[in-house]
Formats: structure tokens, sequence, C-alpha cells
């Protein structure tokens, strides 16, 4: 039997899988737009990684349940792991991470997501460039 029950959440996230390059001819020619939320999220990852070009491979939406885990899944290769800790101060949500490739880890993290600061973690390098995971808090 399946259960239709509502799980507790602890929030709504928006994660995306961004491929940063110099190099523009390396560019996939994805078309997946930024979240409406995050307009500048271009010149943001630029001030953070040695990069000019930034293009977002894949994108996806998910509930963070309260109890139980998450997955941010915007490819098949790389998706992220979250385990919700409860509240944090200022309206944030006390998380812990964890990047996977296929049925690799790649990074584990505790880090608090609040709704105007989004949380860009550095993957590995991928063509002439490197994979980056962008996770923003849409909702409490």
């Amino acid at each position: 039997m399946i259960s239709t029950a509502k799980h507790a959440t602890d929030g709504h996230v928006w994660g995306a899988l961004i491929f940063a390059t110099n190099n523009a001819e390396q560019l996939t020619g994805a078309k997946e737009q930024a979240h409406s939320d995050l307009p500048n999220l271009t010149q943001r990852l630029g001030k953070v990684f040695p990069f000019k070009h930034f293009e977002i491979l894949g994108q996806h939406r998910q509930d963070i349940f309260r109890e139980y885990e998450s997955w941010v899944v915007p490819s098949r290769d790389l998706f992220m792991k979250i385990d919700s800790k409860g509240p944090a101060d200022k309206d944030g949500v006390n998380l812990h991470l964890q990047v996977w490739r296929e049925q690799q880890v790649l990074v584990k993290s505790d880090a608090v997501l609040r709704k105007d600061s989004p949380l860009f973690i550095g993957g590995p390098p991928w063509k002439d460039g490197r994979l980056i995971f962008v996770l923003f808090l849409e909702r409490k």
C-alpha cells in the first residue's frame, strides 16, 4: 500500500548544477534559466569562482523533509542528499549536505541555508572548467 500522508517539511529548495569555464567554446548550449529570485546569479558566481562563463546544466526543486532524507537531482551524474537538522536563527534551516557523483560522496558538510543567501559548492573539474552546485531556499 502506498502512503498518501504528507510528511512535515522544513522548507523548499531549488538546486542547480552549473558549468563554469573561461572557454566559451566549451559551453554546452543548455537553455536552463536561473531562478527568478536570483537574477544576478552569474555575477554572484563570478565573485566566488574564477570563471567568465556560467551555464545551468540542470535544476530541481525539492521539499526538505523533517526526519527524512531529501534529494536534489539536477542531473543524473551529480546530485545532493539533504538531511534537515531543524530550524536555524534568522529564518534559516540547519542542513547536513552530501554531494554525490554516481555512488561516491564527493563532499559532506553542515550548513545553514537562508532565504536570501544561496549556497555555492565547488564540484569536480569537468571539460575545460568546473561543476558548481547551487542550493537556494525558496521558502520555509
